[in-house]
């Protein structure tokens, strides 16, 4: 916009109710201006949209404002990622506004006009988002009945978001009642229904999102014409055109999935978002990468679309894409020239002929009308200023305890009920918030739901020493805990991944919040094996007693030690093992045994040499002094017997 229409804009730096400094103008549309504002209170950037006050002239401003604050509280209670929140609502002088999410990006509307057409892929993406997001409204019975590429939101990561939700119903209601029965909405993408019969539910929002998508992929409106009359008849009168029509590589699915979502009956479309939505991904689930990554051509003599002003209200002229027109209900049962007529008379009043000349019985009829008048207007002050309709805003009870919060808004005159739960900042008993919510602006004598903290939540801490990690993890988020550090040290008694330690003992009543560590055992040390060889029965079992091996000692003799002596063990010296692992020691019990031979008989040098041969240490000795040493005839031990190895053997010769 100028510069100039800027600077003059009288909200420019005003700060209204009190709390929302504007900031910046965004858009200006047929029903309302949206502004870039600063909450002070919050300290956030939001949306703050100013309703015209021409939207409510030909309608009671009680009753218009009333449908507003109601469609905006129901649109409140929608949480919905795919949403544009909607904060607060209310009414500062001659100001009726809302306050919403403020989305940095771009709207679907700029996103078309730069690329024309956008992929299968991305027009699918997108459908899904806002599909998903009506879903969530039509689940809790609300229409949003404008959907367009206008009031689609695309945030810096891409993702959609329907906005606008709930100030077009309050609009169209109270269009409604109006004598001519005109009805509000984006022409290019009115359901049949609305047009002929001024009636919407959960299908017409369906329809629209149809439009949607075969603009997107086809970079065209699927209907045209000189008059937004022309457009709204042929939505009435004809089906919306195959996709492939324009772009004949589309897929046969897509076009069944856009002329199911926008036929012309009610009945054969999906029955609301969610039945839609399952519809587009199980098209979509039956595309290939390739065809998704594909986009049409921009349509032959495509030009961008202008942006100035897609959201005006217009009447007679050629609207741009996205412009709200007022249309009749009954669009279908009227000729042509009958429809412009009823668009002229309800948008230009003075085009009606003069009245005659009045006469003095008129003066008085006009007095008594005028009156009339004075009085109504007198009534309407009163409920509005001190009667029933007067609102109120919510006090700000933080930091009082229960009693006090109840007595603060008790005397604002308010039916208080209470309700409580958990809170971690807030202490036991003090208040935690109202329903609606503080500053915010309600009828006199509201109800108001006044939430009182019960403290933090506490939970019982579950048996963990004695159990595996894993079960001593599962238990904690059973119990709603989490786990602190985990210390993992070795333990010669606890087995590998047992808890040996928690911080909390089992049975205690702690907040839910509060970390758990945990000592976890990573079983005995690893060690090398030390080396026992040559070392006395009782220096080895100190040694091994030094590194918690379980020591198990067998007996045997060998040359290689002396007797008492360690000469073998299992697992050998230096080999990996780790604390408290068994380990075996053989202990010398002397020399090998031998068995003792018969020598009696044998030739005296042959019986040496075979005493020599078994171990044994021979002496040799005469039995007279006159002796030849031809053969033994004696020896000083046992045949049989089991001596040991250089044990002394004395063999007796003749």
């Amino acid at each position: 916009m100028p510069v100039s229409e800027t600077l003059t804009d009288p909200l420019l730096g005003r700060l209204i109710d009190g709390r929302y400094e504007v900031r910046d103008r965004v858009a200006i549309g047929g029903m309302a201006t949206v502004y870039v504002a600063f909450d002070r209170r919050l300290e956030r950037e939001v949306a703050l949209k100013v309703m015209h006050s021409k939207v409510a002239e030909d309608a009671d401003a009680a009753a218009f404002a009333s449908r507003v604050r109601r469609e905006a509280r129901a649109a409140a209670r929608l949480t919905h990622p795919g949403m544009v929140r909607v904060y607060d609502q209310g009414v500062d002088g001659d100001i009726s506004y809302l306050t919403m999410e403020y989305v940095d990006g771009e709207n679907l509307r700029h996103r078309m006009a730069q690329e024309l057409t956008l992929s299968l892929g991305e027009s699918l993406s997108i459908t899904e988002q806002v599909l998903d997001a009506l879903a969530a409204a039509h689940r809790q019975g609300l229409v949003h009945r404008d959907v367009k590429p206008e009031n689609v939101l695309i945030d810096e990561d891409g993702r959609a978001k329907v906005a606008d939700f709930g100030l077009a119903r309050a609009v169209t209601d109270v269009s409604a009642t109006a004598p001519t029965g005109v009805i509000m909405g984006t022409v290019a993408y009115l359901g049949p229904e609305l047009v002929s019969r001024g009636e919407a539910d959960a299908r017409t929002d369906v329809y629209a999102v149809g439009v949607l998508l075969f603009e997107m992929l086809t970079g065209r409106q699927p209907f045209t014409g000189d008059t937004p009359v022309d457009v709204a008849t042929r939505h009435v009168h004809e089906d919306v055109p195959a996709p492939s029509s324009f772009v004949p590589w589309l897929p046969p699915e897509l076009d069944d999935l856009v002329q199911h979502l926008a036929s012309r009956s009610p009945d054969a479309r999906p029955a609301d978002a969610a039945a839609a939505l399952a519809l587009v991904r199980q098209t979509r689930a039956i595309m290939d990468d390739p065809t998704l990554d594909r986009r049409a051509d921009p349509p032959s003599g495509a030009v961008p679309v202008d942006l100035g002003n897609g959201d005006a209200t217009t009447v007679l002229d050629p609207a741009p894409s996205g412009a709200t027109v007022a249309l009749p209900v009954g669009l279908a049962a009227l000729a042509d020239d009958d429809v412009v007529d009823a668009i002229i008379v309800e948008d230009d009043p003075e085009a009606i002929s003069p009245a005659p000349t009045r006469n003095k019985a008129g003066l008085w009829i006009g007095a008594i009308i005028a009156a009339i008048l004075t009085l109504l207007a007198l009534g309407l002050w009163w409920y509005t200023a001190i009667g029933p309709g007067a609102y109120t805003t919510v006090p700000n009870v933080d930091g009082q305890s229960a009693e006090q919060a109840e007595n603060i808004l008790t005397a604002a005159g308010f039916v208080v009920s209470t309700d409580s739960r958990n809170d971690d900042a807030v202490p036991e008993g003090f208040a935690i918030e109202t329903e609606p919510g503080q500053q915010s602006r309600v009828l006199n004598g509201s109800d108001i739901t006044l939430v009182v903290s019960l403290g933090p939540r506490m939970v019982e801490v579950p048996t963990l020493v004695g159990i595996q990690e894993a079960d001593a993890l599962a238990a904690l988020q059973d119990a709603d805990l989490t786990a602190g550090e985990i210390a993992r040290p070795y333990s010669d008694t606890v087995p590998q991944g047992q808890v040996m330690e928690a911080s909390l003992e089992a049975g205690a009543s702690v907040r839910h919040s509060t970390p758990v560590n945990l000592t976890v055992s990573n079983g005995p040390e690893p060690i090398s094996i030390p080396d026992v060889y040559g070392l006395s029965e009782e220096e080895a079992r100190d040694v091994l007693a030094g590194y918690a091996l379980n020591v198990t000692v067998e007996y045997g003799r060998t040359e290689d030690v002396d007797k008492g002596e360690v000469y073998l063990q299992d697992p050998a010296a230096t080999s990996d093992g780790f604390r408290t692992q068994a380990v075996t020691i053989t202990v010398s019990e002397g020399l090998p045994l031998v068995t003792v031979d018969d020598y009696v008989g044998m030739d005296a040098q042959g019986a040496q040499k075979a005493a020599k041969d078994a171990g044994l240490k021979v002496t040799m000795y005469g039995k007279w002094p006159w002796s030849s040493k031809e053969s033994i005839v004696d020896q000083s031990l046992t045949p049989g017997q089991e001596v040991e190895k250089g044990t002394a053997i004395v063999l007796i010769y003749n």
